[in-house]
């Protein structure tokens, strides 16, 4: 869809199990799984029409590491409308959906290249020929595995439970996030007051958590966010998920282009999975609506072009994240001083701050 309205003079078609209708009856209660959208791609989204109308701005961050530091970020400070957006799956796939002008096939069970294009065998008969195959099909890509580009895959050995909560005070915007030596905790404001919770656990200690009563659970998230919201119930039910790091050897192939999942999985504690998968549409759409008219979409100079204006943002990205989780999870008394005094000292430095939060903006 995004190519589509962004690169014009290309024949898009898309490859899916099903068209999913979307939901047309208000929303009784929030989605539990959600997402903190940078400002750039919550441009995207409105441009092309995606951008879900229920959204709560973020104009404050609150983290603490597992000691007494502590670093803030405001959008006022900091001269920017807000630091991030927060909407939840459903919603998003529905506008999604509610966008889409492209042709939906059925999904591919086998795929070749043969010169100057690519054949899809699709599932119930039938064959799709392409000058481009986008790869856009998670972390279990079909895509990705036809096209033979491999990929290095490691499990953390935790689970993201996602929950969320009516609370006793304002969150007056604010998102907050706790690392407790492994675990991270993180409250995303919801419209009203409502919050929503994403906890990367042990996945036993997940599974423990979301098999509690409601109450309990509340009063367990309630003592590990220190009491910052005041008294806590539930408002939809918890759910978990595993938590693994990917990345694909290259981003391209011939006649093929990898996005998103299929292309790299990072941990979830800098909220920026989706953020990435969304730069990677933007960075294709882009490469192919420059490309000329008569340009060949599946030109592998032109893959190569989109390949390399992805390889450093995402390869920052990666390191940075798994760098945190590596840090703030080691029980070391000595990384666990230079941790915690490096929060403060970011905290006590505006300019510091101000360049992490221009560089969260894309």
């Amino acid at each position: 869809m995004s190519l589509a309205r962004a690169a014009s003079g290309l024949s898009v078609a898309l490859l899916a199990h099903e068209r999913r209708a979307p939901r047309t009856s208000p929303y009784e209660q929030f989605d539990a799984r959600v997402y903190a959208l940078s400002p750039g791609n919550v441009e995207f989204l409105r441009q092309i029409g995606a951008m879900p109308r229920r959204a709560t701005p973020v104009y404050a961050m609150r983290i603490h590491g597992d000691g007494a530091s502590h670093v803030e970020f405001d959008a006022y400070r900091a001269g920017v409308p807000a630091l991030a957006w927060i909407v939840e799956d459903a919603l998003l796939q529905d506008e999604l959906w509610r966008a889409l002008e492209v042709e939906v096939a059925a999904p591919p069970e086998a795929m070749r290249v043969e010169g100057d294009r690519v054949v899809l065998r699709l599932a119930g008969g039938g064959e799709l020929s392409a000058r481009l195959v986008v790869g856009a099909d998670g972390a279990r890509s079909f895509v990705r595995a036809q096209a033979g580009i491999e990929a290095s895959e490691s499990a953390y050995g935790q689970s993201a439970l996602v929950a969320n909560f009516a609370c006793e005070r304002a969150h007056a915007n604010t998102a907050w996030q706790w690392f407790q030596g492994g675990p991270v905790l993180a409250l995303l404001p919801l419209p009203g007051r409502h919050v929503s919770m994403v906890w990367s656990l042990p996945a036993a200690q997940a599974a423990r958590i979301e098999a509690l009563a409601p109450e309990q659970l509340c009063a367990e998230v309630q003592a590990a966010t220190r009491g910052a919201l005041g008294g806590l119930s539930l408002a939809t039910a918890p759910r978990s998920y595993p938590l693994s790091r990917l990345s694909a050897r290259r981003m391209v192939a011939p006649r093929v282009a990898l996005a998103g999942d299929a292309a790299h999985v990072i941990h979830p504690l800098a909220g920026q999975g989706l953020n990435l998968g969304l730069q990677d549409a933007r960075a294709l759409a882009g490469v192919l609506a420059e490309r000329g008219a008569l340009r060949d979409p599946g030109d592998m100079r032109l893959l190569r072009r989109y390949e390399r204006a992805r390889a450093e943002p995402i390869l920052g990205m990666d390191a940075m994240v798994d760098g945190l989780y590596k840090l703030f999870g080691t029980h070391n008394r000595i990384a666990g001083r230079l941790r915690n005094a490096g929060l403060n000292l970011t905290d006590r430095i505006p300019v510091l701050k101000n360049l992490l939060i221009r560089q969260a903006l894309h």
